[in-house]
């Protein structure tokens, strides 16, 4: 079936044509090179939230998590205790998953020594693919975030199989994946 986009462009088909929030993170910032570590790590926390959901139930709710989460400022996260655990696991507005919630906070911490370590967490991410866009498509994972996601593992992340990070590559522009036909998509 083919699928009708208000405005005539053919976009990648996991983009529902229904949802504007999608379309417009589809157009604006999805496959888009990122170096801010302030948006690098939202993006980190979210594509966590994110396992065994849509990404489209994240990015619908995604302001409520920035409301949740103070705007994604990593040292207020890193200082989250159990309190602030409790109040978020009894927010409705976000995913109340409890494992997920203290994941964020743990990854936080784990983010912050990789800004310590590095400089800032775009050096260490970017590191990876000696500072390239890599273009490629119809995969879900590759050796690259399986490295990734290993050394994020081993440094104590949680939530950072090689499916995650393979998608929030693909979000922070590390990897570019518009498909064939989209409008967006770009040939090397």
């Amino acid at each position: 079936m083919e699928i009708k986009w208000k405005d005539g462009r053919i976009r990648c088909k996991w983009a529902n044509p229904s949802n504007d929030i999608y379309l417009r993170y589809h157009d604006e910032e999805w496959g888009i090179p990122i170096y801010d570590d302030h948006k690098l790590f939202e993006m980190l926390i979210l594509e966590c939230f994110q396992a065994g959901l849509s990404w489209e139930c994240i990015l619908n709710k995604r302001e409520a998590f920035r409301v949740a989460f103070d705007e994604f400022e990593l040292e207020k996260v890193c200082a989250y205790g159990d309190k602030k655990i409790e109040e978020l696991c009894e927010d409705k507005e976000i995913i109340r998953n409890r494992l997920k919630i203290k994941a964020a906070v743990n990854n936080a911490n784990v983010f912050q020594e990789i800004c310590r370590e590095y400089g800032n967490f775009s050096n260490y991410l970017w590191n990876w693919t000696g500072e390239r866009v890599i273009y490629e498509n119809d995969v879900i994972s590759s050796p690259i975030s399986d490295s990734v996601s290993k050394d994020l593992k081993k440094r104590g992340m949680k939530f950072v199989g090689t499916i995650i990070i393979y998608s929030y590559m693909q979000a922070v522009g590390v990897i570019y994946s518009h498909e064939k036909d989209c409008f967006l998509e770009h040939i090397e």
